[in-house]
C-alpha cells in the first residue's frame, strides 16, 4: 500500500530532529509492539549511529507475547539498545524508563548533569500517554487518532531526566508496502488517508495464515476461512452488514475486521516477524534502487537528445 499522508507539520519536525538529535545523550523510541519494525521509523534510525537507544514496546497487551520476545531478542543484538513491553495500564512498568535511562546514561557522563533524551514514535502509538504518567499529569496531549502532537517540547521529568518530545511522525516514502499496510490497520494513519477495503483484505490474509485459531474462536467457526473474501463475508454475515437484496456491505464488514483487531478482541495479535520484516526491507531496498537507476537513465537519455536537437 502506498501512503500519501505526510502533513507539513511531520516535514518541519524530521527536520528539527536531525538537527536535535546529535545534542541528545541518549534515544527513546516508542514503537508498536504489534508492529515493532514498522513502527520504527527508518530516518530515526539512520542518524541514531552510536547512540544509546530505549525502544519501548507499548500496547504489549495486544501483541503476539512469543512473537513480542522475538523482536525484542532482534533489537537488543545491539548493544546500545534496551527494550522494554510496556501498556497504558501498568504505570508502574512506565515509570521504570527513567530508571533505565540512568543505567544506560550515567548523570555524571550527561549533558549539563542532566540526561537529555529525545522520545520519538509514530503517529498514535501512545507516546503522550506514556510522558503523561511519567511526569504524573497532563503535559502531553493525547487522543485515539494520529497526529495529535503538532511541536517538539522539553518536558523535565525528574531531577535529572529531561525529555525532548516531539510530534507523532511518519516519512515521506514508504517503501516497503506491507509497511504501508500494517501502518494503516494499527491505526498510525488517517483513515481518510487509505483504503479501508484494500487494509482489511491485507489483515485478513495475515490472519487466515498466522492466526486461524483465533479467528475460529471469535467468530465461532468449525473451520477457519479458506480465503480473504470468504472471511470478510462471514463478518458481514455475522455483523448484519446487509444491503437491500441480502447483498453483503464488503466496506462496513471491512470496517469492523480492522476496528475489531484496533480493539484487541480478535486476541493477541503481531502483523510481522523480524525474520520476514528483514527481507521485506531488502526487496524494497532494491526495487527503489532499481526505480531510481532507471529515473536517472531517463533523465540522461532526455539530456542527451536535448543537447542533439540544440546543435
Amino acid at each position: 500500500m502506498k501512503i500519501q499522508w505526510f502533513p507539513g507539520h511531520m516535514h518541519k519536525a524530521s527536520n528539527e530532529i536531525r538537527e536535535k538529535l546529535p545534542e541528545m545523550d541518549m534515544l527513546i523510541e516508542v514503537l508498536d509492539a504489534r508492529i515493532p519494525g514498522s513502527s520504527e521509523n527508518p530516518m530515526i534510525a539512520a542518524i541514531r549511529k552510536n547512540k544509546p537507544a530505549l525502544k519501548i514496546f507499548n500496547k504489549s497487551d495486544l501483541a503476539d507475547p512469543l512473537m513480542t520476545e522475538k523482536w525484542q531478542d532482534y533489537y537488543e543484538r545491539d548493544k546500545g539498545i534496551k527494550t522494554l513491553c510496556v501498556t497504558r495500564d501498568q504505570p508502574d512498568k512506565i515509570k521504570q524508563i527513567s530508571a533505565l535511562c540512568r543505567k544506560m546514561i550515567s548523570v555524571s557522563d550527561a549533558r549539563d548533569k542532566e540526561i537529555h533524551a529525545m522520545i520519538v514514535g509514530i503517529p498514535n502509538v501512545g507516546k503522550s500517554t506514556i510522558i503523561n504518567i511519567l511526569k504524573d499529569k497532563t503535559v502531553a496531549k493525547t487522543g485515539n487518532e494520529a497526529a495529535v502532537t503538532r511541536q517538539q517540547q522539553r518536558i523535565k521529568i525528574n531531577d535529572d531526566v529531561v525529555l525532548f518530545d516531539t510530534p507523532g511522525l511518519l516519512w515521506g516514502n514508504i517503501n516497503n508496502e506491507h509497511s504501508g499496510y500494517r501502518l494503516a490497520i494499527t491505526g498510525a494513519i488517517k483513515d481518510t488517508a487509505f483504503d479501508s477495503d484494500d487494509a482489511a483484505f491485507y489483515l485478513a490474509e495475515t490472519l487466515i495464515k498466522n492466526y486461524p485459531h483465533l479467528i475460529m474462536d471469535r467468530y465461532e467457526l468449525d473451520k477457519a476461512p479458506q480465503t480473504e473474501l470468504e472471511f470478510i463475508e462471514t463478518i458481514g454475515k455475522q455483523r448484519g452488514c446487509l444491503r437491500a437484496g441480502g447483498q453483503i456491505d464488503l466496506d462496513k464488514a471491512c470496517k469492523i475486521l480492522i476496528n475489531e483487531y484496533r480493539l484487541g478482541v480478535l486476541g493477541n495479535i503481531t502483523l510481522e516477524n523480524p525474520t520476514d520484516f528483514e527481507l521485506e526491507v531488502k526487496t524494497a531496498d532494491n526495487e527503489a534502487k532499481k526505480k531510481e537507476q532507471e529515473r536517472q537513465a531517463t533523465k540522461a537519455e532526455r539530456k542527451k537528445r536535448w543537447k542533439k536537437n540544440r546543435k
